[in-house]
């Protein structure tokens, strides 16, 4: 019989790799509740014809809704489950991105005219999947609000298991949003059909890695790209990849994104024609932002400058952490030229995110 999550966690805790937690150590029979129940689970009968027309759906699983604040290990704790859920139909991926996705091919199969086009979308997942792991469930679209309810009763009838992360309760998704009584049925189905768990831990422990480190590296060079590296593996992990963000029909891209962490260079984010909807799509997805080879600015590069404002604008409001390196200190990055008046309050912002106490209100 292969091992438990609690043995698991009691053998990385005796090796040094994860600090014991007690609100972590609460969370993990809940996860390995689900991780016994998909393993365990017969396979569906041939013959008979489930929710799709096909074989029946397997028998469903309740899955588990971990929320709590931004730091606490609920990414941590749901690598741990992943890795040990002996199945070929499993997928973790981002929230935000999988939505983008479902988008798509609603668009795809919208045009071939049919009459309901949530369902062969959800079919095509059923089909691929038994376990979906979601990173930062959180809904702030209107369009993903009136999608999601119909999508996951659907998955959820075909057998889908489902387990998220969120920095917020189930109750409070789609907050204060447009027409969110037409959301609250979700949010009924989201708590009957998943375990939701609060992870009450008290260390933020993302911010406690920051704490007392420097998260501003100039001037630029070998030394400030080591540190933004190994600030980078302590953060995200091996296992990042692309996510790509779709913004009015336009796609944005994060070259590398885990566990809550973006990372791309100055010149990835700043030279290429974005504007303030997708600085805000990119600080809502991610909880901390690493920004490399910010240079100096000034006439040179004034349109790449008027990005970098409004980046770090986006950024601000939505208490995202900002690691960066660059050319020089916030006050001398923008010395000559139309709008150095205005980068006083740019520069403001990015001396007060340096402060370890910034951002610790996120999420």
């Amino acid at each position: 019989m292969s091992a438990t999550l609690p043995e698991i966690y009691d053998a990385r805790v005796g090796e040094g790799t994860l600090k014991d937690d007690p609100a972590q150590r609460d969370a993990l029979p809940a996860f390995e509740r689900v991780r016994a129940a998909l393993e365990a689970r017969p396979a569906p009968k041939a013959g008979l014809r489930g929710l799709f027309g096909g074989k029946a759906a397997p028998e469903p699983v309740k899955g588990l809704y971990l929320w709590g604040g931004v730091g606490r290990g609920k990414s941590m704790l749901m690598d741990l489950f992943y890795e040990t859920v002996n199945s070929p139909k499993k997928r973790r991926v981002h929230f935000h991105a999988f939505m983008q996705e479902i988008h798509g091919a609603l668009h795809e199969v919208r045009k071939t005219g049919v009459d309901d086009a949530i369902r062969p979308v959800a079919e095509d997942v059923a089909e691929k999947v038994e376990l979906l792991c979601f990173d930062e469930m959180q809904i702030t679209d209107i369009t993903d609000a009136m999608i999601v309810g119909r999508l996951f009763e659907q998955l959820f009838a075909a057998g889908v298991a489902v387990v998220t992360t969120s920095n917020r309760p189930p109750k409070d998704l789609y907050k204060d949003g447009l027409n969110r009584q037409l959301f609250v049925p979700f949010i009924e189905l989201l708590e009957s059909r998943m375990e939701v768990r609060e992870l009450a831990a008290d260390t933020d422990y993302r911010q406690h890695r920051l704490a007392g480190n420097p998260v501003y590296f100039s001037p630029l060079g070998p030394e400030a790209r080591r540190q933004m590296d190994a600030v980078w593996n302590d953060l995200a992990g091996p296992d990042a990849a692309p996510l790509t963000l779709v913004v009015k029909s336009r796609e944005v891209e994060l070259p590398r994104f885990s566990n809550g962490v973006g990372r791309a260079s100055f010149y990835e984010l700043c030279g290429k024609p974005l504007g303030p909807a997708d600085y805000l799509a990119i600080a809502e997805a991610a909880r901390v932002l690493m920004v490399d080879d910010i240079p100096c600015l000034g006439r040179s590069n004034f349109n790449e400058a008027k990005r970098f404002v409004t980046l770090i604008d986006a950024l601000y409001e939505g208490r995202v952490r900002l690691i960066c390196s660059a050319a020089d200190q916030p006050e001398s990055l923008y010395l000559e030229g139309e709008g150095t008046f205005e980068f006083e309050r740019t520069a403001s912002r990015l001396r007060e995110m340096q402060d370890a106490e910034w951002g610790r209100s996120a999420g």
